[in-house]
């Protein structure tokens, strides 16, 4: 009966990782209705789009944690139509990019810009707009190569303060039970938070199905989860600081009942940074990208101009 029981135990602790060795990878065969075209990395194949007028500044837009560069996808017309070269990408591990293994650190996420824009042709006088992960990505980008980015421009960003859930945190501390439940619970997790999110409810359907979709493919999940134990576990006051002294101008964005990146958080960065220039959108969480898009633009006109 011992024996039976023990076999039982470790038939369901293998079962996540046999399930996440199952799922189907991100391939060629996969990235048949991928739009947009592929650069050959050090790191693995990056997803990317250009949107706008060729001659326009360039202003390359990061992504969050869990959502591909198509959470872009009600920003991006009104930021073409202002007269930006809009340039979005898929993180690795995410979308129609590739699942690298390895921690997902800032010098891994510095790496695969820099190696796109190099890839793109695409040198100085760059704007970095980053949403949530995405906010720290493009601070600690623009850190390590001030002399590139003409001005940062942060969405409900993270490196301030982040609340992860129970399960994110402990899975975050813990490692191999921690993978477990990220590979056993994480799914489910992340699939009620997309559902849950504010907004019209044919969007947050749209948006929950692409994260059910997300998940479906081999890698994603410990590529969250990665992240979170790396670069989102990093305050990034250094960096804060460092990009006031060093004059790069900065503005970011918050949604006024963001309870994943709350907006007493804008007083971090007020705190690091007195010259940032901030604003808030009444009324949205932090889903304000896709929830709130038309909201979004108009604080960004506000906190951008001169």
């Amino acid at each position: 009966m011992i024996w039976f029981l023990l076999i039982l135990l470790a038939l369901a602790f293998a079962a996540p990782f046999i399930r996440e060795r199952l799922r189907p990878e991100m391939d060629s065969e996969a990235r048949k209705a991928a739009p947009g075209q592929f650069a050959f990395l050090s790191d693995g194949e990056t997803h990317y789009e250009w949107h706008g007028p060729v001659e326009g500044p360039v202003l390359v837009c990061i992504h969050g944690l869990t959502t591909p560069s198509y959470i872009y996808k009600f920003l991006v017309p009104s930021l073409a139509e202002a007269g930006f070269r809009v340039l979005t990408y898929d993180l690795f591990g995410r979308g129609f990019s590739d699942r690298p293994k390895g921690g997902q650190t800032r010098a891994f996420f510095i790496r695969q810009l820099r190696e796109l824009l190099q890839d793109q042709g695409i040198g100085g006088g760059i704007s970095l707009l980053g949403y949530s992960m995405g906010g720290s990505i493009a601070t600690v980008f623009a850190a390590a190569e001030p002399d590139r980015v003409e001005r940062l421009i942060l969405l409900a960003p993270a490196g301030m303060k982040h609340t992860p859930g129970k399960l994110a945190e402990f899975a975050q501390k813990v490692p191999v039970l921690g993978d477990w439940l990220m590979l056993a619970l994480g799914g489910r997790q992340l699939r009620q938070g997309a559902l849950a999110q504010a907004g019209p409810a044919d969007i947050v359907a749209e948006f929950a199905d692409r994260q059910a979709l997300e998940i479906s493919f081999r890698g994603y999940l410990p590529a969250v989860l990665s992240s979170q134990r790396n670069i989102l576990a990093e305050e990034l006051e250094a960096d804060h600081r460092d990009l006031e002294a060093l004059g790069v101008p900065v503005a970011a964005v918050w949604g006024q009942d963001d309870t994943v990146i709350p907006i007493s958080a804008m007083g971090k960065l007020a705190e690091w940074n007195r010259s940032a220039r901030q604003a808030v959108v009444p009324g949205a969480g932090h889903g304000l990208a896709f929830s709130h898009a038309s909201e979004v633009i108009e604080a960004l006109a506000t906190v951008l101009e001169a």
